[in-house]
């Protein structure tokens, strides 16, 4: 099968350097294969008779450009000139990789080569990408970003979302498909129905192309008059390219499923091996060359293997692992003014907000509706006017590609806030959230500098789909804190302290606090640590621990039964926990009451009950109570949210205890 090259416009150094961009990762695979047959590595995942797509890529784009390659782009990695020994300590999962053996293959990034590395999770990808992109249009840069997806991929609703928002924003940013023909075992025949998937674009309003992906000078040229171009009109650009998958999803799953006669056609067209006979029957290279080169990178190939080998393995401990989770950090606490004024819960978090963009001149501010109309609760209202329509982002229905996109803002050196509707909303973008956001830092040691709004809870009559207050989904993710206030001062102070973190937080904000209380809130700049719960009350009968909503319906209790002595403590973030509150108050009392709203089942206070239980069992004057909402979800019927709700039990449950 004969491949028309055409070379006119390129210079000899240039056809080299595509040439050696497939066979240096050509000939890596051919040595991880062998190693795979010798038992000296688990897993390989090939990408033989696909290296012309990566090839291309890493000619055309600048090394300052964001590259988000996949399990089969190893000739992005090689292109980007990773040192061999550190990538191949990376497949063996030593301390000498990207991942320090908490993660294999090519789910790393390394900000040195401009390269982000996907998560099994595919869909995600495309929405870093479109962060990264968005940084670079904000900042007029020129850059452009490139995101790989295979043809499987385009049918999660990541790849929709992020068409769609990149269109819409007009990204500098180019989603290159490859389309290889299989989805593990599924052909193309059963993921989708249209001819090409680069017409999807038009659905979007993009601008598409297909090109023949072994086909290394169409790749080359093609995707280098698309890269140039879109830097005189950034936009965004849907590629697909049509190649094939030679050997098996990964080694063991092998080829049986697929037609001999396809894995022959395609062999025809190695992307490799035809340009080789290219550069050889025009004189580019010689036989003597190729042979030469082959024989010294086979040399440094198996040098590298061997250091890789006899690196020793990961050593770690529990301390260690524990302190990855997060991006150190040391909060500059910052005084309150003396000067205050009376504030809603509401306005405080929207103080907050405002004092953060002015700080940080490179947050953004993501979500339905908070723009023009100021958020369906109006905490934004006003803010377009004072922040610009560059920072202040209103959002299509899409929360899982705009959660995704708060990493990728990160990686290009900016923070973001990104609002929930409600708290309901961000199960629509889970995955974003306890795979991407949480999981980075521990893995490549790459920040998620999020935070996530979440207007949460019930008392308001909004139903299942609108109340729930579902915190627990996230305490159970290590990577992420989790802050609850329940005063205005407090959702102050915590909101900027979780602006000032790296790290990704989950704020959770009462909508039935937002304008039923009020207090005297400092004014100006202040911040309150994470991991430092509050004496709301004292008192030496009982203790309640609690958080948000819950604080007020113990104090309601407090107030009209004056005869008990009640320890209050609010715990004000969830994650980091404060234990010393939590022995102090039990050791105090020796009686302990939990309460949350959210229900029984999976609810934080079992975590805060088995602490107790296991820590300060001998200080116990009384059985553990828990006080929760029902196992039930949230009703809409008002008579059915009280029955629902924690604290229609709360009274019975206290005066049992404190007889106890």
């Amino acid at each position: 099968m004969k491949f028309k090259f055409e070379h006119s416009d390129i210079n000899k150094d240039k056809l080299l350097d595509l040439h050696l961009s497939m066979l240096k990762p050509r000939m890596i695979e051919e040595k991880m294969l062998l190693l795979l047959r010798q038992g000296r590595i688990s897993k390989w995942f090939s990408g033989i008779g696909q290296e012309a797509i990566s090839s291309a890529v890493v000619n055309v784009l600048s090394n300052d450009e964001f590259i988000l390659p996949m399990h089969r782009n190893l000739g992005v990695f090689t292109g980007r000139k990773i040192k061999l020994s550190k990538l191949f300590s990376q497949f063996q999962g030593k301390s000498n990789g990207f991942t320090n053996g908490r993660d294999r293959s090519f789910h790393f990034g390394s900000l040195k080569h401009h390269i982000v590395g996907m998560i099994s999770h595919l869909g995600p990808q495309m929405g870093v990408a479109s962060g990264i992109a968005l940084a670079n249009k904000i900042e007029k840069n020129n850059k452009i970003t490139l995101v790989y997806t295979g043809e499987g991929g385009t049918s999660e609703g990541d790849f929709h979302e992020a068409l769609n928002v990149a269109s819409v924003w007009s990204l500098p940013v180019i989603f290159l498909i490859e389309n290889n023909g299989y989805g593990l075992s599924t052909p193309t025949s059963e993921q989708y129905k249209c001819k090409n998937l680069a017409d999807r674009a038009i659905g979007y309003g993009l601008e598409s192309h297909v090109i023949d992906g072994n086909n290394i000078m169409e790749m080359y040229s093609k995707l280098k008059t698309i890269h140039d171009n879109l830097k005189l009109e950034p936009r965004p650009v849907l590629i697909e390219c049509k190649t094939f998958r030679i050997r098996g999803h990964e080694e063991a799953s092998g080829t049986k499923y697929v037609p001999s006669e396809l894995i022959e056609y395609w062999s025809k067209k190695d992307p490799v091996k035809n340009f080789e006979k290219f550069l050889l029957k025009h004189k580019k290279i010689t036989k003597t060359y190729l042979e030469n080169f082959k024989k010294n990178f086979k040399n440094e190939i198996d040098e590298a293997v061997e250091v890789a080998f006899n690196e020793p393995s990961v050593e770690s401990n529990i301390s260690k692992e524990l302190k990855s989770v997060y991006k150190d950090f040391e909060p500059k606490i910052v005084s309150p003014s003396k000067i205050s004024s009376k504030l809603r819960f509401i306005d405080s978090i929207s103080s907050a907000l405002s004092l953060g963009m002015k700080k940080h001149k490179k947050l953004i501010f993501m979500g339905q509706d908070i723009a023009e109309y100021g958020g369906v609760f109006k905490i934004s209202d006003g803010f377009l006017q004072k922040f610009g329509k560059e920072r202040i982002r209103n959002t299509p229905i899409c929360e899982s590609i705009i959660l995704s996109m708060g990493l990728g803002l990160s990686v290009a050196g900016y923070k973001s806030i990104i609002e929930m509707q409600f708290a309901d909303f961000v199960s629509s973008g889970f995955n974003a959230v306890v795979n991407n956001l949480a999981k980075s830092h521990y893995r490549w040691q790459q920040c998620s500098d999020v935070v996530v709004r979440m207007p949460c809870g019930a008392g308001v009559g909004a139903g299942p789909f609108h109340s729930q207050t579902n915190e627990a989904w996230f305490t159970h993710t290590p990577g992420l804190k989790v802050v609850y206030p329940s005063s205005p001062i407090d959702a102050k102070g915590l909101l900027l302290t979780a602006i000032e973190d790296p790290n990704p937080v989950m704020f959770f904000e009462h909508k039935a606090l937002y304008r039923s209380i009020s207090e005297q809130v400092p004014e100006g700049y202040f911040t309150i640590p994470f991991g430092n719960a509050k004496i709301v009350e004292s008192g030496t009968d009982l203790s309640i621990i609690t958080y948000g909503l819950g604080v007020h319906w113990a104090l309601d209790f407090i107030r009209n039964n004056e005869n008990i002595s009640i320890d209050l403590i609010d715990l004000r973030t969830l994650v980091p926990l404060d234990k010393k509150a939590i022995d102090l108050t039990v050791k105090k009392t020796g009686k302990v009451l939990i309460l949350h709203e959210d229900i029984q089942i999976g609810g934080f206070g079992s975590d805060i009950a088995s602490y107790i239980s296991e820590n300060l069992f001998e200080y116990l004057d009384a059985p553990i109570h828990r006080v929760s909402s029902l196992d039930t979800p949230v009703p809409f019927a008002e008579n059915l949210e009280k029955i629902y709700l924690a604290n229609e039990r709360l009274n019975e449950a206290i005066e049992r205890i404190y007889k106890y």
